[in-house]
């Protein structure tokens, strides 16, 4: 059975949805807007709320760290300026570290760098992701594994030849793995999400627990996503989608947040079990609409049966339609007066009480 543990939840296929906050850089580099955010998630009913940590030296290259970067969502003169102005630190971790327990969500963060693994793991975060454009970089996948610390990765932009390699470098190291179908594009279109490969991957890969990162507008591609199989769902979170930024625009708002979880919710619930039975609730409906089988005219005792003698009536709480291949030929053992209903301990040669009333 494919299993994901994370903190003290477990994520299965039976279980509800793994829904992810993923606030990014979307606190603007302020922690106290970072703390409303996690509030704001936690109220709206996320299991999860997420970061991203980076080691902006480590991760990028001179020129590109050194590069220009003005503009309407620039937060310094430079990219790495820009990019070291979002960053947070020890301090704002374990301070948020500490609220997420307060408010009884989990806290995890990107790590994009093997210096930012380190971080998380000094931090003590129950789980670390890993994002699509590191579905390739087998060295930081292989080094996050072997933390031991439950792991999300997502594959935006990969080939299922990348995905099947990330899977085969992570899992001899540990168990622990949740596999995100995304796609790469920010906002992404419906018909650039690829939902079908969910159950790609849960052909592919029976152990692991599958979700789904959505870079889309809106929540209807998650309820779909779970419909399919996913159980891990990971959207953006922040608390103005008008906010300068790269990833406000395609962020859900906290009443977006909450109108997910509770979508989710519903379609677990509508989804119900695989068994087709009557259910308890359906059944006073059924007894008033179904059919039953009855005495189309006064009929006398002795009398033999025929297509003409009988009729298919509501309420359905008799012998029902498709057996009426058993009373025709049959002799009547009493009169059975107009709309009376037939049972076979009502013919000659019925079965014996016990039975008859088993089968009617």
């Amino acid at each position: 059975m494919r299993k994901f543990e994370i903190s003290n939840r477990t994520v299965t296929d039976d279980s509800e949805a793994y829904l992810i906050a993923e606030i990014g850089h979307n606190h603007e580099g302020s922690l106290e807007k970072a703390e409303e955010l996690f509030r704001r998630a936690a109220a709206a009913g996320a299991s999860a709320v997420k970061l991203q940590k980076r080691d902006n030296k480590t991760l990028f290259t001179r020129e590109m760290y050194e590069k220009p970067y003005t503009g309407r969502n620039s937060f310094g003169p430079t990219y790495g300026a820009h990019r070291e102005f979002l960053e947070f630190g020890k301090h704002e971790y374990q301070r948020l570290a500490q609220l997420a327990t307060e408010l009884g969500v989990d806290f995890f963060s990107t790590a994009f760098d093997i210096p930012s693994v380190d971080f998380l793991v000094d931090v003590g975060i129950p789980a670390i992701k890993i994002a699509s454009a590191d579905v390739t970089n087998t060295p930081l996948l292989t080094y996050a594994a072997k933390t031991a610390k439950s792991l999300v990765v997502s594959t935006g932009g990969a080939t299922m030849d990348e995905v099947r390699r990330a899977v085969d470098t992570i899992l001899p190291l540990n168990e622990r793995l949740a596999l995100l179908q995304c796609t790469a594009v920010y906002p992404a279109a419906p018909s650039d999400l690829n939902l079908s490969v969910i159950e790609t991957y849960r052909r592919e890969f029976p152990d692991v627990v599958i979700g789904f990162s959505g870079h889309d507008l809106g929540n209807e591609a998650s309820c779909l996503a779970y419909t399919l199989g996913a159980r891990v769902i990971e959207k953006h979170f922040t608390l103005d989608q008008s906010s300068p930024g790269s990833d406000h625009h395609f962020s859900l708002d906290p009443a977006l947040l909450e109108d997910l979880a509770v979508s989710l919710q519903r379609v677990r619930q509508s989804l119900g079990s695989p068994e087709k039975a009557c259910s308890e609730r359906e059944a006073p409906a059924v007894r008033k609409m179904a059919k039953k089988l009855v005495a189309a005219r006064d009929l006398p005792a002795g009398h033999t049966l025929t297509a003409d003698d009988i009729a298919c009536k509501s309420p359905g709480d008799g012998m029902k339609p498709y057996r009426l291949e058993e009373l025709l030929g049959r002799k009547l053992r009493e009169p059975l007066s107009t709309d009376g209903a037939f049972a076979l301990d009502l013919l000659v040669g019925a079965a014996t009480d016990s039975g008859s009333q088993n089968a009617r």
